[in-house]
This record gives structure tokens, sequence and C-alpha cells, in this order.
């Protein structure tokens, strides 16, 4: 066996050069469709995927799953109390996402926050700390799940639909200032049939704040189905004459290169966009479930 160790060793020392010169550092792929509603844009069909990036994009959204996985375990042995909201099978959003925007966008979404608050910058113990109470938390542990911040990050809120008007705010700031900056308001399919998230869309759109409505659409809200909470599920529609447009939300490129081409149209001064992202749920705490 230990001669065995050795020479694998000694083969991989030797084989090592050669596989990085054959290694490609990029690749290019096919984008799959997404639908439209009144939207006139130009978006891309294929994308390039450099092996930093992808190394990059899969370290992420590996370790936000895992560290749901083990928030989930710390609620089930009552580490962590009160409310509980994991983001497993959402991890392409926000990890596309972020590589579509910059750290100077404005973010704000509703209590599936845990991803969010790693993208922007915040460490996974600290977001565990948070989620159990301690001190050493993001904030200090007097948040919890559904309250989480950076500068950037607005929220992580825990009223069903709130953060979207103040999204339409923090846009209608951007536009106000002239920055070049956009921001993203994050919504489930639950909090789609919000009245305030249509007066959020219409005042955007008189405004023509640079604000991408995005309903990270997981088919479930709670423990209720989408088809049964909405006559329409199409979601990416409900805009009236806010431009639509529907993204595979499984998929980290289509997310990142549709979302790119999006906020470029935007920035350009053409108002707002609602967008769905399509996921598969994946896993629901305990409280989650009981809600049917």
């Amino acid at each position: 066996t230990i001669y065995l160790r050795m020479l694998s060793r000694c083969l991989s020392r030797v084989t090592r050069p050669f596989l990085s010169k054959t290694l490609a550092s990029q690749a290019t792929f096919d984008l799959p469709e997404c639908s439209l509603h009144k939207f006139d844009i130009e978006l891309p069909r294929t994308c390039t995927l450099t092996r930093e990036d992808a190394l990059r994009y899969y370290k992420d959204m590996t370790i936000i799953r895992r560290m749901e996985t083990a928030a989930n375990a710390l609620y089930k042995t009552k580490e962590i109390r009160g409310f509980l909201h994991l983001y497993s099978g959402q991890e392409a959003v926000c990890v596309g996402m972020e590589a579509a925007v910059s750290l100077q966008d404005s973010i704000i979404t509703a209590y599936r926050d845990h991803g969010w608050a790693y993208t922007r910058g915040l460490s996974p113990e600290s977001i565990l700390a948070e989620l159990t109470g301690r001190s050493g938390g993001c904030q200090k542990g007097k948040g919890g799940s559904m309250h989480m911040y950076t500068e950037t990050l607005f929220g992580g809120n825990g009223i069903v639909g709130a953060q979207v008007p103040v999204g339409a705010g923090i846009a209608f700031a951007h536009s106000y200032k002239n920055d070049g900056k956009v921001c993203i308001a994050l919504y489930g399919d639950g909090a789609a049939n919000q009245g305030q998230i249509f007066e959020a869309f219409n005042l955007a759109a008189l405004f023509k704040a640079p604000c991408l409505f995005t309903c990270e659409n997981n088919h479930y809200g709670m423990g209720t189905s989408d088809v049964r909470a909405a006559a329409n599920p199409h979601y990416y529609t409900r805009g009236d004459a806010v431009p639509g447009i529907k993204i595979d939300g499984m998929n980290v490129l289509a997310v990142r290169d549709f979302t790119k081409a999006v906020t470029d149209w935007m920035r350009a001064g053409n108002g707002p966009v609602v967008a769905e992202n399509r996921n598969i749920p994946l896993l629901r705490t305990q409280h989650e479930r009981s809600w049917n």
C-alpha cells in the first residue's frame, strides 16, 4: 500500500504539468430560451465561462447549500429558534445575479436572505451565529434569520411583500442621484399577489426607476402551490406596462447573462423590469411544511 501511494504521488507530479496545459481556460455554452413580456431587448444566445468563474460559482453555491443544510440541522435541534426560511435550491439566482451586477448596486429581499447575505460579503460563520442568536452574528444576534444587512443589502424583511416598494424607493434614489446604479428587489411567488407590489410597479414605471423586480418562484408560498394561489402564475407578465422576462433560475449562466443584459438596459434610463426566476423547491423547514 505504501509503494502504491508513492507511485501515485510520483505519477501525479509528472502528469500535472501536462494536464494543466491541456485544460481549457474557458468554454462556450448555449443559453436556454427565455420568455418575454412586452420587452424589446436583444438577448445573448451563447455565453463564455472562464475556468476561474466556474470554480467561483461552484464554490459559492456549494457553500450556500451546505450552510443551509447546517442551519436546517440546527433548527431541528432547537439551536435556532423562531422562524427559518432556507434558500436551498435557489443558489443559482443569487450567485448568478451577483455575477451580473456590482457590489455597489443595491439588493433588497424577503426572508430567504441567507444566500444573499453571503454573496454580499458576510461570512458563513457570522450568518450561522446570527441564526443562533449569538453576539458574533452579523447583526450581533438581534436580527435572526429574516434580518441581515450590509451597506448595500437592505434586508432581509419579515413582512410579506413589504420590501418591494422600499426597493422601488431605493431605485428612485439611484435615478435621482444619477449614479448609474440599479436596485434588485426580490420577492417570492407567495408575495406576488400583494397589492403593494403592483403599486410599486406603477410608481417605478412612472419615474423610470431602475428597479429589477425579481420573483424567485420556487412554486410554493410556504406550503401552498403557486397554481392554487394565483389565477395567473406567469409572474413575469404581471407588470402590465412594465416589461417582463422569465429565466431558468436553476441555470447560473442564464441568470448571469440575462440579468446583465436586463440591467444594462435599465442603466440606459429605460425604467424597471419584472423578472421571474423559476426554481425547484428542495428543502423546507418543519415550520414551513406546517403551513399547508
